[in-house]
């Protein structure tokens, strides 16, 4: 499992992290070519440019009912115990407060785990998740699409199902997901985020500085040694991005955005009264010789290893 994209945030919505070893779906077979999920050279010279790219009505309004009734069903189900409810936040005081101090966030590459916005326990909040979403992750117009990238041999190491409610959907301060997600080298993480609601500017909609994924990385979140405390710490320190370079990116349902691992990118809180829900996911280019960073705080385990995007 894991989080990113969108999944830094602070205040009361809740977000579920889906266990990404979780959804692949070994023996299905899937056509070699889906025409027209490809991207076109425009397209791609577009997301090389810019570091991030719309493509709308990626889904079809039955996919994404499709997704909101099975999260339904399992937010009905979900049950978290007092001790395992942890926030998560991309703010770096509050991240290393909670999660870095908790050994249920650090263990949680192999396992299906819930985590909360901060105050949402202060509410009757949604919440909770599965990770079952692969004939989405894994379908064949996915797998066009990232083939179409030129992407070899994408593993997925994080699904996500976010929900950002009314009136309480917190801010995602701006971050790279490469300070979460660090390879070796840089530039092999694509996150993929698909608006299951309509993302306007009322409700939360991303918003990103094009071509910032062109600078490094400015922060790496990282594991302490086993057994210190806390869990987590930070190389580095987050700029203080000036707002007048954000562009916002609305999204109407079904659209999806490709998110380079390098772009800093942002959200604001929902204070509307309409919920903006988002499935994202995240890739790795295995090929090439990529290192996963031993730092990581999330970790593929011999039992689960990351599934590869194109089975």
């Amino acid at each position: 499992m894991l989080l990113s994209e969108d999944a830094w945030g602070s205040n009361t919505q809740v977000f579920i992290v889906l266990q990404s070893s979780g959804i692949s779906n070994p023996g299905q077979q899937f056509p070699a070519a889906f025409p027209m999920a490809c991207l076109s050279p425009s397209q791609l010279k577009k997301f090389q440019e810019d570091g991030f790219l719309l493509l709308e009505g990626f889904l079809t309004a039955d996919e994404c009912a499709a997704l909101q009734q099975r999260i339904g069903e399992i937010v009905a189900e979900m049950d978290v115990p007092l001790h395992c409810r942890t926030e998560f936040s991309t703010q770096e005081d509050e991240q290393l407060r909670t999660q870095g101090n908790t050994d249920y966030f650090l263990s949680s590459g192999d396992k299906i785990r819930f985590f909360f916005e901060k105050g949402v326990f202060d509410k009757k909040a949604l919440h909770a998740h599965d990770p079952v979403f692969r004939s989405i992750t894994h379908s064949p117009k996915v797998q066009a699409l990232v083939r179409s990238l030129g992407l070899q041999m994408p593993v997925v190491v994080q699904s996500m199902y976010i929900f950002k409610q009314p009136h309480f959907g917190g801010e995602v301060t701006p971050h790279q997901d490469a300070t979460f997600l660090y390879t070796e080298p840089l530039g092999r993480v694509l996150g993929v985020w698909i608006a299951m609601e309509d993302a306007m500017l009322e409700n939360g909609c991303l918003w990103f500085i094009p071509g910032s994924h062109t600078s490094g990385v400015s922060r790496r979140m990282i594991r302490a040694p086993e057994g210190s405390r806390p869990g987590t710490s930070f190389l580095g320190s987050e700029p203080a991005w000036d707002n007048n370079l954000f562009v916002p990116l609305p999204v109407k349902r079904g659209g999806l955005v490709l998110i380079h691992g390098e772009v800093v990118h942002k959200s604001e809180q929902n204070l509307s009264d309409h919920s903006r829900e988002a499935y994202t996911f995240h890739l790795m280019e295995a090929a090439g010789g990529t290192v996963w960073s031993p730092g990581n705080w999330l970790q593929p385990t011999a039992e689960l290893p990351f599934p590869p995007l194109y089975t």
